[in-house]
């Protein structure tokens, strides 16, 4: 079994988002591997989360899970929505993301996997109150 980890680098910004890694492929003992794009999100109260470029059409887990809709520039990504799922396979976020690209272009869904829904909303309130995303007001 081969373990991949992405390639990490250290770029902050003032939002207190962080890149930890970037979107590309590898190729290891003949499969192509995608590593996915890895974001810390500060909330409010200074915890970090660490969210994961979402790739629409790959399998979905039916889990909880928090979601935020960005803006992904060079300096990190612009929080626009936050929001929460309890089946993150149902897809009631892509309504929020139609919505997000109709009215920022290329907005980007970013999800981190959180069981329980109490660690979800508290979650989603701390980056809520630190990034006062405009879809969420």
């Amino acid at each position: 079994m081969v373990k991949l980890s992405p390639f990490l680098a250290k770029a902050e910004d003032n939002s207190g988002a962080r890149l930890l890694g970037r979107a590309e492929d590898r190729v290891v003992q003949g499969w192509r591997v995608a590593l996915s794009r890895q974001f810390e999100l500060a909330g409010k109260s200074g915890a970090r989360y660490r969210y994961v470029a979402f790739e629409e059409d790959r399998f979905l887990p039916p889990a909880g899970a928090n979601f935020v809709i960005a803006k992904l520039t060079k300096d990190g990504p612009t929080v626009v929505y936050a929001g929460e799922t309890d089946n993150l396979a149902n897809q009631t976020w892509r309504t929020a993301l139609e919505k997000a690209r109709a009215a920022y272009g290329d907005a980007a869904i970013l999800t981190r996997l959180n069981v329980t829904r109490a660690v979800r909303e508290a979650e989603r309130s701390d980056l809520i109150e630190q990034h006062q995303p405009p879809m969420n007001g």
